[in-house]
């Protein structure tokens, strides 16, 4: 296992941007330079409240856990909606699998190799998928999975809305702050993401019915622009830095940790790269089960994620100083519905 550390990512302070108080411009340039150097940030955020994503973290614990054993009993998940390609609600183990990045791989040195073997299997997590923000007036009918509420869970739609919402102001902030930093007006990508197909994207692993060596999420990279993760409970997170590096993830109390997706480098002809990460039960894993089992608690990971998206009718394109004749040949024009949905069949979701 590689012996870096996430302490290499800054975690930039928001609350002086927030409020267009102090230097914020520096903590602006801070956020620009973390996403070009690591591919990631982690920012502290005033609005934040722990409490929120230990509520958020307490119902989908006793939602996967009974959807778990719905599945097992070859019961039919109600949440799940496979004739829209798990786009929306839940989505049971092994119907997912991460694109083959065996060339990707094979360039990492033994300290720094993936768990993952390549081809990648089908991935042992389940996820739900929540839209977050309002849909734009003209919103094209192409591609509209209905929101999908559990009917046994009172408290779904309210416990989501809150952290959902808290996450994606997240995301915001930093697209906002990367632009400063990188000499852009502000409003370069965030008036693209208004209106978008933001998804709450909590995952769930039941590390019960798994055990070690177990991937709950293959090497991949994120489609859309900005993900953003809460603290999980457990460990088993690990991300790629843009210097071939692997770290172990645990997002600091109070923080959030903020990673590049293919849309962010599409908009920056390749400045900002997207970040690569995994998700394995590991030895670290396993005695926090432990741990978790004698005090009662409930054995499953789940992440507290978000993923900010382009708006479906917005063109990817370099913009601004990074677009130049090398740039827009890598990266041309693409309407960001068309994006998502090849990138969607390449994870082969399969719909049974």
């Amino acid at each position: 296992m590689a012996q870096n550390s996430i302490a290499k990512v800054p975690v930039v302070e928001t609350s002086n941007f927030l409020n267009k108080t102090g230097d914020y411009k520096k903590q602006c340039e801070e956020v620009a330079q973390a996403l070009h150097t690591y591919g990631c940030v982690i920012i502290r955020d005033p609005r934040v409240n722990q409490q929120d994503n230990d509520n958020f973290l307490d119902m989908f614990e006793k939602y996967f856990v009974s959807r778990g054993e719905m599945l097992y009993k070859g019961e039919k998940v109600p949440e799940a909606l496979p004739e829209w390609g798990y786009q929306s609600g839940a989505t049971p183990p092994y119907k997912e699998r991460a694109r083959l990045h065996e060339s990707v791989v094979n360039q990492f040195t033994a300290e720094n190799a993936a768990y993952t073997p390549q081809p990648p299997p089908y991935d042992a997590k389940w996820r739900y998928f929540y839209r977050i923000g309002e849909k734009p007036a003209n919103r094209s009918t192409e591609f509209d999975p209905p929101k999908v509420i559990p009917s046994d869970f009172p408290n779904f739609e309210a416990t989501c809305e809150r952290w959902g919402n808290l996450m994606l102001d997240g995301c915001m902030t930093v697209a906002k702050m990367a632009a400063i930093g990188m000499e852009l007006p502000e409003e370069s990508f965030t008036e693209r993401m208004k209106g978008g197909d933001h998804l709450l994207a909590p995952t769930g692993s039941d590390l019960v019915k798994n055990d070690k060596g177990a991937v709950f999420a293959g090497f991949h990279y994120d489609l859309n622009f900005l993900t953003i993760h809460g603290k999980s409970r457990y460990p088993g997170l690990f991300v790629w830095l843009r210097t071939g590096e692997k770290i172990p993830v645990a997002v600091p109390d109070g923080c959030l940790l903020l990673q590049a997706g293919k849309q962010f480098e599409w908009m920056t002809g390749g400045y900002v790269t997207c970040g690569f990460h995994e998700v394995i039960y590991t030895d670290a894993v396993k005695e926090k089960v432990q741990q978790t089992l004698e005090k009662g608690g409930i054995p499953w990971r789940i992440s507290s994620t978000l993923f900010s998206h382009i708006r479906f009718d917005a063109l990817l394109e370099p913009i601004g100083k990074f677009a130049n004749e090398e740039s827009i040949a890598k990266f041309p024009k693409t309407k960001a519905l068309d994006q998502v949905l090849e990138e969607v069949k390449s994870i082969e979701l399969k719909k049974d």
